[in-house]
């Protein structure tokens, strides 16, 4: 079961409304004991609903957690869709320079303090959940990949996995390694990165800073799995089909 009602994140868009949404597994409303694992998502109007998706197709996370009985719930919340670059700032961590949008202002550490002191306590007092970092994990594609790796990295108190699908990582290289270097991690903190294969065909730099990057957080300690997923492309459609890898990579206990 997913529910959707309308929020603001007045330190980012004022008074604007925006959707989030939450999935439940089935056993939640027949176990009223039970409590369960979080995994936060960004573009939460890409996650669960075609009719919401920004191109027409969704993630289909809701069909993946019910087929598999995967215990845990989902929050999800919905980018800013401003023109003048809401997504890219909302979701950027550093400010940096694009050649088709310009200087973008990065406005990421905002979005992740209202993630970690609003939202996510918001969450845990409304519902059960297990808030501890241990069972508190967060995942997104493209800028919200980006936003994956920074959530791990410097709110690793927090969030103790995560998932970084096709994450937009060449403009930011230099800060997200000195980040990397710098932030005090877990050594029990997991992540799964990837591109695909046919993304990385028209960026092939990307392919260069992906692997640094894999070598910083290795080095750094942290239990990283990383793939080129072969005919994998940078849309909706592709990343679900990632759903299976990166859901076990969040769910693997020794």
């Amino acid at each position: 079961m997913v529910i959707r009602w309308k929020i603001t994140i007045p330190e980012l868009t004022g008074d604007a409304q925006r959707t989030a949404y939450l999935y439940f597994p089935e056993s939640y409303g027949r176990e009223p004991s039970r409590r369960y694992p979080v995994l936060y998502m960004f573009d939460g109007h890409n996650v669960f609903f075609d009719t919401d998706a920004t191109y027409g197709k969704c993630w289909g996370m809701q069909e993946y957690m019910d087929r598999t009985r995967t215990q845990m719930i989902i929050a999800a919340v919905e980018c800013d869709h401003s023109p003048n670059n809401g997504r890219l700032r909302e979701y950027s961590p550093y400010t940096f320079s694009d050649p088709q949008f310009g200087r973008i202002i990065g406005r990421g550490k905002l979005t992740m303090d209202w993630f970690v002191h609003s939202f996510k306590p918001y969450i845990d007092n409304r519902y059960r959940t297990i808030p501890d970092r241990s069972h508190t994990f967060i995942a997104g594609s493209s800028m919200g990949g980006l936003m994956s790796l920074y959530a791990v990295m410097a709110y690793n108190s927090c969030f103790s996995r995560g998932a970084a699908l096709s994450p937009y990582l060449h403009a930011m290289e230099t800060e997200i390694t000195d980040l990397i270097r710098r932030a005090p991690v877990s050594p029990d903190t997991v992540l799964y990165m990837d591109y695909g294969s046919e993304e990385l065909k028209s960026h092939p730099r990307i392919t260069e800073g992906f692997g640094r990057i894999c070598s910083r957080l290795m080095e750094k300690g942290v239990l990283l799995e990383s793939r080129i997923v072969p005919g994998g492309e940078h849309c909706e459609a592709s990343w679900e089909r990632q759903i299976p890898f990166f859901m076990n990579t969040l769910l693997y206990r020794p």
